[in-house]
């Protein structure tokens, strides 16, 4: 269990100087005493603004959903309440989750816990602020292209993404049925296969959701044996521009793995040009977007310029350049599958630059490498990784076959542990 009152007072102390909280519930968090009698009964956690919680606002970082109160729980919040968590509140995001620096306009700006000054990523920025922070040990965010590991990555903790159709997405603001996912920050890889375990509630709601396979489970019953594996580091990424130091994380957890015996080798995937991918993933998730908020597009009051103008985009699209990239992203889809007849998991660094100050331009490759688990609906997970520069923290994700999160979490956890 965690002490509630004191993290509500490390919130209320500290919180003013990061923003991670745009709800805190403190009435809430005292009041309901836990669920459950399992590993995560009476742990704290905080819950991304664009999913719901009865009885509190769920903006999705929109103007327009400002004041919108959720009236029941989303099944993935159901799911952690039955398993004893303690919501503390509702966290910063990026508009819409269409973004990662979490600058949202009306509703403010996030900071960076480990660098005055600086993004904590997003979407989900609010979510790895408040683990970075030590507000709270666990967090649930929404991931379309890397919303859940790119503040993992910028906020130095870890990052889990489920198979599609794992976590049930009723009661979350959309943004992109084909590519949203439900997951979870956390302060370690364990606590965040629990968190996952826990969500994986029924809800027939969402068209994608499907019951998970029977035995399914996030967490490891032992260490996974490391000299079993064959880990591929696919060959797109060992070509792209990204910081150094970055490089040398990914590289030295590659050599970490072959030293525990692992096969480690580059993997061919000519199929999969990263900034191509991500482009036609971002006009697949605008055009959707475009539907399915449609009555925000030309109204100025209802959002940013920049996110209508977003939505404005894929709207007025085209028929043949959104089946190109329909096309384009079917072709990555399945490079990564036969990538992974082969290979048990696939390494590779998070995103290609750390976190950066708020007020700079935002790199448009952030998302390059996250979003190839959106692509092909497949499990990764985002861990922490000393930076040899001793600056910000360095971070690497692995990428598995379908339903293969315990394996994530035990590989991650022995990275961790090493």
């Amino acid at each position: 269990m965690t002490d509630i009152p004191a993290l509500l007072e490390r919130i209320a102390k500290h919180d003013g100087a990061i923003g991670a909280f745009w709800q805190v519930d403190a009435t809430g968090a005292l009041a309901t005493p836990p669920r459950g009698e399992g590993p995560l009964r009476g742990v704290a956690i905080g819950i991304k603004d664009n999913v719901d919680v009865a009885g509190l606002r769920a903006t999705g970082g929109i103007a327009a959903f400002r004041d919108v109160v959720a009236t029941r729980d989303a099944p993935c919040v159901r799911g952690l309440r039955e398993a004893g968590l303690v919501i503390l509140g509702k966290l910063a995001m990026h508009e819409g989750a269409l973004g990662a620096t979490t600058d949202t306009p009306g509703f403010g700006r996030c900071m960076n816990p480990l660098r005055a000054g600086f993004t904590p990523g997003g979407s989900s920025g609010g979510s790895g602020a408040a683990v970075a922070a030590g507000f709270v040990p666990l967090a649930v965010g929404t991931d379309t292209m890397g919303s859940v590991r790119i503040p993992a990555a910028y906020c130095g903790v870890t990052g889990l993404k489920p198979t599609r159709g794992l976590i049930g997405r009723s009661g979350v603001v959309p943004l992109s049925p084909t590519l949203d996912h439900v997951g979870v920050l956390a302060s370690t890889p364990r606590l965040a296969g629990l968190a996952l375990q826990a969500m994986a509630a029924d809800d027939p709601a969402d068209p994608a959701w499907r019951p998970a396979p029977t035995g399914w489970q996030a967490v490891p019953d032992g260490p996974p044996r490391l000299a079993d594996l064959r880990i591929g580091l696919p060959e797109p990424v060992l070509a792209a521009t990204m910081e150094p130091v970055l490089r040398a994380a990914w590289l030295a957890a590659a050599a970490r793995l072959r030293a525990a015996g692992a096969t480690v080798e580059p993997v061919a995937m000519p199929e999969w040009d990263p900034g191509a991918a991500r482009r036609a993933g971002l006009l697949l998730l605008e055009a959707e977007a475009a539907v399915l908020h449609a009555a925000l597009i030309d109204d100025p009051a209802a959002a940013s310029p920049d996110f209508r103008s977003a939505l404005a985009y894929g709207r007025d699209a085209g028929t043949a350049r959104l089946v190109r990239a329909l096309f384009r992203l079917e072709e990555v889809k399945a490079a990564t599958v036969r990538a992974l007849d082969r290979f048990d998991l696939l390494l590779m660094p998070t995103a290609p630059q750390r976190a950066f100050a708020h007020g700079k331009p935002a790199p448009v490759d952030q998302a390059d490498f996250t979003a190839l688990a959106n692509f092909a609906g497949l499990p990764s997970i985002a861990l922490p990784w000393p930076a040899e520069d001793g600056g910000l923290p360095a971070s690497v994700q692995l990428v598995g076959h379908p339903y293969a999160e315990a394996l994530l979490v035990g590989v991650a956890e022995a990275l961790d542990g090493a």
